[in-house]
């Protein structure tokens, strides 16, 4: 696979933009250990180069995050389930979306799954939410380290806990196998959750409403 063009360009992005931050030695441990794990869980693997180099990009920007290369201080949040199928990826994309670039948010799974949920790409496209590039991450222990708040749907003992962050859990159903009419509840029941936290995180001051 190092003779792949789209492989060989995406490691030399990663290259160039972490330069003076991490060696390259380390981005390259990082990106094809990115590639490794998604490779083993995803359906199609037309993407895979893109998707790994993004990957990877989240996973080192967590370490220099931890480290504290990256000193902003916009909340860190991370959404873990059990697939990062369905109720972590909308939770991100609703957190992404309402925050508006004031929140810097990750989601994975304990168990990912090979793709996103059809119905759940489908009912957030119904709010103006593109989730057709998205796809399901490992949670590793670079996201864990670099979170503020880490919520859990339904992840059980599978989320490692670490000293110092704020833990929610929501008690959300699984989108899974469910119909287009229960996502949307579920999409809606989680979109609720996320306005309450954009008012703690980003305009504490604001009484809610």
């Amino acid at each position: 696979m190092s003779d792949r063009t789209p492989f060989n360009s995406a490691r030399y992005n990663l290259t160039r933009e972490f330069e003076g931050t991490f060696s390259k030695e380390t981005i390259d441990r990082v990106f094809l250990d990115s590639y490794e794990r998604l490779a083993a869980t995803a359906k199609v693997h037309q993407y895979i180069d893109l998707f790994a180099e993004r990957f990877a990009r989240e996973r080192l920007r967590a370490v220099a995050r931890s480290e504290g290369s990256v000193t902003d201080r916009i909340p860190e949040v991370l959404f873990v389930c059990v697939h990062n199928a369905g109720r972590s990826q909308m939770a991100a994309a609703l957190l992404a979306n309402r925050s508006q670039g004031k929140v810097h948010v990750r989601s994975a799974g304990s168990t990912p799954a090979s793709e996103i949920n059809p119905a759940v790409i489908e009912a957030m496209a119904e709010i103006g939410v593109d989730m057709s590039l998205e796809f399901p991450k490992p949670l590793t222990d670079e996201v864990m380290r670099a979170a503020d708040v880490v919520v859990t749907m339904g992840c059980g003992d599978a989320c490692p806990i670490y000293p110092g962050k704020r833990y929610l859990d929501w008690e959300l159903p699984d989108p899974a196998g469910k119909s287009l009419n229960e996502v949307r509840a579920i999409r809606d029941e989680i979109d609720k959750h996320v306005q309450t936290l954009v008012t703690e995180l980003v305009n504490p001051a604001r009484p809610r409403r």
